[in-house]
Protein backbone atom coordinates (compact mmCIF):
# COMPACT_ATOMS: atom_id res chain seq x y z
CA UNK A 1 0.00 0.00 0.00
CA UNK A 2 1.44 3.27 -1.13
CA UNK A 3 0.11 6.83 0.68
CA UNK A 4 -0.07 9.52 -1.20
CA UNK A 5 1.59 12.90 0.72
CA UNK A 6 -1.62 14.59 1.58
CA UNK A 7 -5.09 12.79 1.99
CA UNK A 8 -8.42 13.68 2.52
CA UNK A 9 -10.51 13.36 6.19
CA UNK A 10 -13.87 12.73 5.79
CA UNK A 11 -14.94 13.55 9.33
CA UNK A 12 -17.03 16.31 8.41
CA UNK A 13 -18.94 14.36 5.71
CA UNK A 14 -22.50 13.15 7.16
CA UNK A 15 -21.61 15.04 10.38
CA UNK A 16 -24.35 16.97 11.89
CA UNK A 17 -22.70 18.55 15.68
CA UNK A 18 -19.49 19.10 14.95
CA UNK A 19 -19.36 20.30 10.65
CA UNK A 20 -23.46 21.05 10.59
CA UNK A 21 -24.41 19.10 7.61
CA UNK A 22 -28.00 19.57 7.23
CA UNK A 23 -27.75 21.86 10.31
CA UNK A 24 -26.29 25.25 10.79
CA UNK A 25 -23.97 24.93 7.39
CA UNK A 26 -27.17 25.21 5.17
CA UNK A 27 -24.30 25.19 1.91
CA UNK A 28 -23.19 21.97 2.74
CA UNK A 29 -24.19 18.73 1.36
CA UNK A 30 -23.62 15.87 -0.74
CA UNK A 31 -23.38 17.91 -4.16
CA UNK A 32 -20.77 20.11 -2.52
CA UNK A 33 -19.09 16.71 -1.06
CA UNK A 34 -18.90 15.23 -4.62
CA UNK A 35 -16.90 18.38 -5.80
CA UNK A 36 -14.71 18.25 -3.06
CA UNK A 37 -13.83 14.46 -4.15
CA UNK A 38 -13.72 14.61 -7.41
CA UNK A 39 -11.12 18.12 -7.07
CA UNK A 40 -8.92 15.87 -4.13
CA UNK A 41 -8.38 12.85 -6.75
CA UNK A 42 -7.97 14.49 -9.64
CA UNK A 43 -4.81 16.33 -7.57
CA UNK A 44 -4.00 13.24 -6.40
CA UNK A 45 -4.84 13.38 -3.19
CA UNK A 46 -6.19 9.56 -2.87
CA UNK A 47 -6.80 8.67 0.77
CA UNK A 48 -9.60 9.09 2.15
CA UNK A 49 -9.81 8.29 6.07
CA UNK A 50 -13.22 7.51 7.45
CA UNK A 51 -14.59 5.66 10.26
CA UNK A 52 -17.30 3.77 11.61
CA UNK A 53 -18.53 6.83 13.90
CA UNK A 54 -18.09 9.59 11.58
CA UNK A 55 -22.04 10.99 11.10
CA UNK A 56 -22.92 7.08 12.69
CA UNK A 57 -21.42 5.52 9.59
CA UNK A 58 -23.09 7.98 6.93
CA UNK A 59 -19.54 9.28 6.35
CA UNK A 60 -18.64 5.57 4.37
CA UNK A 61 -22.23 5.24 3.27
CA UNK A 62 -20.87 8.69 1.34
CA UNK A 63 -17.76 7.44 0.08
CA UNK A 64 -19.19 4.12 -1.58
CA UNK A 65 -21.83 6.44 -2.97
CA UNK A 66 -18.69 8.92 -5.13
CA UNK A 67 -17.02 5.33 -5.75
CA UNK A 68 -19.99 3.73 -7.24
CA UNK A 69 -20.26 6.80 -9.64
CA UNK A 70 -16.87 6.84 -10.54
CA UNK A 71 -17.21 3.27 -11.28
CA UNK A 72 -20.57 4.09 -13.18
CA UNK A 73 -18.79 7.04 -14.89
CA UNK A 74 -16.19 4.39 -16.45
CA UNK A 75 -13.40 6.99 -14.20
CA UNK A 76 -10.45 5.08 -13.17
CA UNK A 77 -10.71 7.24 -9.61
CA UNK A 78 -12.39 3.89 -8.24
CA UNK A 79 -8.93 1.96 -8.94
CA UNK A 80 -6.35 5.33 -7.61
CA UNK A 81 -7.98 5.61 -3.94
CA UNK A 82 -6.80 3.75 -1.19
CA UNK A 83 -9.63 3.95 1.44
CA UNK A 84 -9.18 3.77 5.50
CA UNK A 85 -11.68 3.29 8.12
CA UNK A 86 -11.26 2.79 12.33
CA UNK A 87 -13.07 0.39 15.22
CA UNK A 88 -13.80 2.26 17.74
CA UNK A 89 -12.47 0.13 20.37
CA UNK A 90 -15.04 0.96 23.45
CA UNK A 91 -14.28 -0.15 26.85
CA UNK A 92 -17.26 -2.48 27.07
CA UNK A 93 -16.23 -4.57 24.23
CA UNK A 94 -14.17 -6.95 25.99
CA UNK A 95 -14.98 -9.75 23.52
CA UNK A 96 -12.54 -7.98 21.32
CA UNK A 97 -11.77 -10.31 18.54
CA UNK A 98 -16.23 -10.71 16.90
CA UNK A 99 -16.49 -6.86 18.78
CA UNK A 100 -14.31 -5.71 15.89
CA UNK A 101 -15.09 -8.78 13.38
CA UNK A 102 -18.32 -7.34 13.34
CA UNK A 103 -17.44 -3.80 13.42
CA UNK A 104 -15.14 -4.30 10.24
CA UNK A 105 -17.99 -6.27 8.45
CA UNK A 106 -20.22 -3.76 9.33
CA UNK A 107 -17.75 -0.75 7.66
CA UNK A 108 -17.46 -3.14 4.78
CA UNK A 109 -20.91 -3.43 3.77
CA UNK A 110 -21.44 0.75 4.20
CA UNK A 111 -18.52 1.27 1.71
CA UNK A 112 -19.74 -1.56 -0.63
CA UNK A 113 -16.13 -3.01 -0.72
CA UNK A 114 -15.13 -7.02 0.21
CA UNK A 115 -12.13 -5.54 1.72
CA UNK A 116 -10.30 -2.11 3.15
CA UNK A 117 -7.10 -0.85 2.57
CA UNK A 118 -6.58 0.30 5.87
CA UNK A 119 -8.11 -0.77 9.13
CA UNK A 120 -6.94 1.18 12.34
CA UNK A 121 -8.04 1.56 16.32
CA UNK A 122 -9.50 4.59 16.98
CA UNK A 123 -8.35 5.31 19.86
CA UNK A 124 -6.42 3.79 22.94
CA UNK A 125 -9.23 3.44 25.26
CA UNK A 126 -10.08 -0.63 24.95
CA UNK A 127 -9.50 -2.56 28.55
CA UNK A 128 -7.80 -5.52 26.53
CA UNK A 129 -4.14 -5.69 26.35
CA UNK A 130 -2.01 -4.77 23.49
CA UNK A 131 -1.38 -8.53 22.70
CA UNK A 132 -5.84 -9.02 22.36
CA UNK A 133 -5.64 -6.14 20.09
CA UNK A 134 -3.31 -7.45 17.64
CA UNK A 135 -4.68 -10.96 17.76
CA UNK A 136 -8.04 -9.44 16.32
CA UNK A 137 -6.10 -7.58 13.65
CA UNK A 138 -4.26 -10.36 12.56
CA UNK A 139 -7.21 -11.92 12.31
CA UNK A 140 -9.37 -9.61 9.94
CA UNK A 141 -5.86 -8.97 8.11
CA UNK A 142 -5.68 -12.98 7.62
CA UNK A 143 -9.54 -13.58 6.98
CA UNK A 144 -8.02 -10.47 3.87
CA UNK A 145 -10.50 -8.10 4.77
CA UNK A 146 -7.72 -5.70 5.58
CA UNK A 147 -4.70 -5.13 3.55
CA UNK A 148 -2.62 -3.10 6.18
CA UNK A 149 -3.65 -2.04 9.98
CA UNK A 150 -3.04 0.84 11.76
CA UNK A 151 -3.35 3.03 15.33
CA UNK A 152 -5.02 6.25 16.40
CA UNK A 153 -3.83 8.48 19.21
CA UNK A 154 -1.08 5.49 20.58
CA UNK A 155 1.52 6.81 22.57
CA UNK A 156 5.15 6.20 22.06
CA UNK A 157 4.82 3.20 24.91
CA UNK A 158 1.48 2.23 23.67
CA UNK A 159 2.53 2.16 19.82
CA UNK A 160 6.19 0.05 20.62
CA UNK A 161 3.48 -2.45 22.45
CA UNK A 162 1.45 -2.87 19.74
CA UNK A 163 4.04 -2.90 16.84
CA UNK A 164 5.96 -5.85 18.39
CA UNK A 165 2.22 -7.72 19.28
CA UNK A 166 1.66 -7.18 15.47
CA UNK A 167 5.24 -8.46 14.50
CA UNK A 168 4.60 -11.72 16.32
CA UNK A 169 2.09 -12.42 13.52
CA UNK A 170 4.16 -11.21 10.56
CA UNK A 171 2.14 -7.92 10.32
CA UNK A 172 3.56 -4.67 10.04
CA UNK A 173 2.20 -1.24 11.82
CA UNK A 174 1.41 0.64 9.14
CA UNK A 175 0.45 4.21 10.81
CA UNK A 176 -0.56 5.99 13.88
CA UNK A 177 -2.66 8.56 13.16
CA UNK A 178 -2.78 11.61 15.56
CA UNK A 179 -3.94 14.97 15.82
CA UNK A 180 -0.40 17.20 14.84
CA UNK A 181 -0.03 20.63 13.81
CA UNK A 182 0.75 24.32 14.42
CA UNK A 183 -1.08 24.60 17.57
CA UNK A 184 -0.53 21.05 18.88
CA UNK A 185 3.17 20.17 18.57
CA UNK A 186 3.21 17.89 21.43
CA UNK A 187 4.25 14.80 19.15
CA UNK A 188 7.45 16.30 18.74
CA UNK A 189 8.51 16.20 22.26
CA UNK A 190 6.94 13.46 23.99
CA UNK A 191 8.96 10.88 21.59
CA UNK A 192 6.21 9.81 19.19
CA UNK A 193 7.36 11.31 15.74
CA UNK A 194 10.95 10.27 16.57
CA UNK A 195 9.81 6.53 17.87
CA UNK A 196 7.16 6.34 14.31
CA UNK A 197 10.66 7.14 12.64
CA UNK A 198 12.11 4.31 13.97
CA UNK A 199 9.75 1.91 13.84
CA UNK A 200 8.91 3.08 9.80
CA UNK A 201 5.31 3.65 10.82
CA UNK A 202 3.92 6.51 8.75
CA UNK A 203 2.14 9.51 11.03
CA UNK A 204 -1.33 10.48 9.45
CA UNK A 205 -1.74 13.97 11.11
CA UNK A 206 -5.59 14.80 11.66
CA UNK A 207 -6.98 18.52 12.33
CA UNK A 208 -3.59 19.50 10.71
CA UNK A 209 -5.76 22.99 9.99
CA UNK A 210 -6.72 22.48 13.54
CA UNK A 211 -10.08 22.46 12.58
CA UNK A 212 -10.23 25.82 10.58
CA UNK A 213 -8.24 28.04 12.81
CA UNK A 214 -5.25 27.93 10.73
CA UNK A 215 -6.58 28.88 7.43
CA UNK A 216 -7.07 32.30 8.25
CA UNK A 217 -11.25 32.69 7.82
CA UNK A 218 -11.46 32.69 11.53
CA UNK A 219 -10.52 35.36 14.09
CA UNK A 220 -11.38 36.92 17.74
CA UNK A 221 -14.46 38.60 16.78
CA UNK A 222 -15.42 35.38 14.40
CA UNK A 223 -14.41 32.23 16.36
CA UNK A 224 -15.35 28.25 14.02
CA UNK A 225 -18.57 27.50 14.80
CA UNK A 226 -19.64 24.12 16.28
CA UNK A 227 -18.06 21.52 18.53
CA UNK A 228 -14.62 21.46 17.63
CA UNK A 229 -12.86 20.72 20.18
CA UNK A 230 -9.38 19.94 18.95
CA UNK A 231 -6.85 22.53 19.43
CA UNK A 232 -8.88 24.47 21.15
CA UNK A 233 -7.15 27.39 21.68
CA UNK A 234 -8.58 31.12 22.00
CA UNK A 235 -8.09 32.89 18.31
CA UNK A 236 -6.46 35.56 19.83
CA UNK A 237 -3.93 33.23 20.77
CA UNK A 238 -3.85 32.06 17.25
CA UNK A 239 -3.47 35.10 15.47
CA UNK A 240 -0.07 35.42 15.82
CA UNK A 241 0.50 31.88 14.36
CA UNK A 242 -1.49 32.90 11.41
CA UNK A 243 0.14 35.94 10.86
CA UNK A 244 3.15 34.29 10.47
CA UNK A 245 1.78 31.67 7.87
CA UNK A 246 0.46 35.04 5.83
CA UNK A 247 4.10 36.45 5.64
CA UNK A 248 5.50 33.08 4.53
CA UNK A 249 2.70 32.63 2.17
CA UNK A 250 3.03 35.85 0.43
CA UNK A 251 6.64 35.17 -0.36
CA UNK A 252 5.25 31.63 -2.23
CA UNK A 253 1.39 32.90 -3.30
CA UNK A 254 0.16 30.83 -0.81
CA UNK A 255 -2.69 30.92 2.12
CA UNK A 256 -2.00 30.31 5.48
CA UNK A 257 -3.79 27.24 5.32
CA UNK A 258 -0.98 25.95 2.20
CA UNK A 259 1.53 26.78 4.53
CA UNK A 260 0.53 25.18 7.60
CA UNK A 261 -0.34 21.53 5.60
CA UNK A 262 3.39 21.91 3.70
CA UNK A 263 4.54 22.75 7.16
CA UNK A 264 3.53 19.43 8.46
CA UNK A 265 4.58 17.66 5.26
CA UNK A 266 7.97 19.24 5.47
CA UNK A 267 7.72 17.50 8.96
CA UNK A 268 7.65 13.95 7.76
CA UNK A 269 3.83 13.52 8.40
CA UNK A 270 0.35 12.89 5.96
CA UNK A 271 -1.76 15.45 6.87
CA UNK A 272 -5.52 14.56 6.18
CA UNK A 273 -7.58 17.87 6.01
CA UNK A 274 -11.11 17.62 5.65
CA UNK A 275 -12.98 19.47 2.41
CA UNK A 276 -16.43 20.21 2.50
CA UNK A 277 -16.41 21.85 -1.16
CA UNK A 278 -14.82 21.68 -4.08
CA UNK A 279 -12.81 24.72 -3.49
CA UNK A 280 -11.93 23.89 -0.36
CA UNK A 281 -10.20 20.93 -1.83
CA UNK A 282 -8.29 23.21 -3.87
CA UNK A 283 -7.12 25.06 -1.27
CA UNK A 284 -5.70 21.77 -0.20
CA UNK A 285 -3.84 20.59 -3.12
CA UNK A 286 -2.67 23.86 -3.06
CA UNK A 287 0.13 22.67 -0.57
CA UNK A 288 1.41 20.37 -3.13
CA UNK A 289 4.86 20.99 -5.49
CA UNK A 290 6.60 23.21 -3.48
CA UNK A 291 8.14 23.11 0.01
CA UNK A 292 9.06 25.72 3.16
CA UNK A 293 12.62 26.67 3.84
CA UNK A 294 14.19 25.33 6.35
CA UNK A 295 14.39 29.24 7.52
CA UNK A 296 10.45 29.61 7.28
CA UNK A 297 9.92 26.34 8.91
CA UNK A 298 12.26 27.75 12.08
CA UNK A 299 9.87 30.63 11.97
CA UNK A 300 7.16 28.81 12.50
CA UNK A 301 8.00 26.65 14.78
CA UNK A 302 8.92 29.78 16.82
CA UNK A 303 5.34 30.84 16.86
CA UNK A 304 3.87 27.15 17.16
CA UNK A 305 2.00 26.15 20.40
CA UNK A 306 2.31 22.64 22.24
CA UNK A 307 -1.31 21.84 22.46
CA UNK A 308 -4.09 22.14 24.91
CA UNK A 309 -4.11 18.98 27.99
CA UNK A 310 -7.49 19.17 29.23
CA UNK A 311 -9.46 15.87 30.57
CA UNK A 312 -10.91 14.81 27.36
CA UNK A 313 -7.51 15.51 25.19
CA UNK A 314 -5.56 13.26 28.32
CA UNK A 315 -8.25 10.14 28.12
CA UNK A 316 -8.51 10.30 24.12
CA UNK A 317 -5.40 11.91 22.43
CA UNK A 318 -1.92 9.63 24.46
CA UNK A 319 0.11 10.55 21.13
Amino acid sequence: MRLPSLGLGTWAWGDTATWGMNSYDRSYNFETIRGAYRSSVAAGVTLLDTAEMYGAGESERIIARLLKEDAAGGDAHREQVVVATKFFPAPWKVLLSSALMAALRASLQRLERPWVHLYQIHGPISLRSHQAMADALAAAHQAGLVKAVGVSNYSEKEMRAIHAALAQHGIALATNQIEYNLLRTFPETNGLLRACRDLGVTVLAYSPLAQGRLTGKYSASKPPSGRRNFSDYPMAEVEPVIAELRRIGAAHGRTPAQVALNWVMCKGAVPIPGAKNQEQAEQNAGALGWRLSPAEMAALDRVSKPGQRRLMHRVWQHG
